[in-house]
This record gives C-alpha cells, structure tokens and sequence, in this order.
C-alpha cells in the first residue's frame, strides 16, 4: 500500500463542507492517514490555497505530531505555526466571494525525526526542516467557492 491521507468529510477533489470553512464554523474537517513509510518518528501538515489572488494563501502549519498518530481532528496534537490569517491553527477555506473555486491542498509530510527543529517560526522554516527530514508525502485536495459574504 501507499502512504495516503483522506478526509471523512469529503473526498479528494470533492467540494470542503461549509462546517469547515469560514462561512461555517471553520473547525477542523477530520483527516486520517495509513501507510506511512518505515521509519517514521512524526509528522507534519501544511495546508494552502494556490489558487488566492495574491499566490500561495497559507491555511494551516502544524508539525510534530506523534508518530503514533493516525489522524487528526477537533483537538489536534502537534505545535503550530502562524497562518496567514495571523493565527497559529486552522483557518478553514475562505476565498474571495466570486473568485471562483479555490483548491485547498493538504500535504501531510511523513518525517523521520520525532521533533523538528525550527530555525525560526514560518512557514519557510518548517519547510527548510522538512526539506531535511521527509520520508514520503500524501495529499489531499479539496474545492470551495464562495458565492456570497457571510
């Protein structure tokens, strides 16, 4: 089998439930991973939108994650970094209204140390550690568009 992560809530290349969106109440959509290589002490996810008008928005930074893990939810365990709302958690999809659909890509990052160690606190420096560190990644891409303000 291949390292994968998929969603209960929608499907790769299905549209994001509202829920889990700004429009909603922008919690967590729950992931669940399987397979990931041998050797795998932790994890690490980054979920953006290539799609946002001014390039690459990023959604959600969150690394070490236990090794032991099999998905994330609600409440997840790991350390996160700042969004580009400005928030160290999950913001949920929020595309301009009328933009048109947006893709929001999840890529889950199977790491063979159990905690990374940052040279700072961006997203380029989770990168720079990942780049090190990464055994194998899955993704996971969903679609919301938004048709009117909330």
């Amino acid at each position: 089998m291949t390292f994968s992560v998929e969603s209960s809530a929608f499907g790769d290349g299905e549209t994001i439930p509202r829920p889990f969106t700004c429009e909603g109440t922008d919690r967590t959509p729950p992931l669940a991973w399987s397979d990931p290589p041998q050797g795998t002490r932790s994890f690490a996810l980054i979920m953006d939108d290539p799609d946002a008008p001014n390039g690459t928005f990023t959604h959600w930074l969150i690394y070490d994650i236990p090794a032991d893990a099999t998905g994330l939810a609600d409440q997840p365990d790991g350390k996160t970094l700042r969004n580009d709302f400005g928030r160290a958690e999950y913001g949920g999809p929020c595309p301009p209204v009328g933009h048109g659909p947006h893709r929001y890509v999840f890529t889950l990052y199977a790491v063979d140390v159990p905690v990374l160690r940052l040279q700072g606190r961006t997203r380029k420096a989770l990168e720079r550690a990942l780049h090190a560190h990464t055994l194998a990644t899955a993704q996971l891409t969903g679609h919301y568009e938004r048709i009117s303000k909330t």
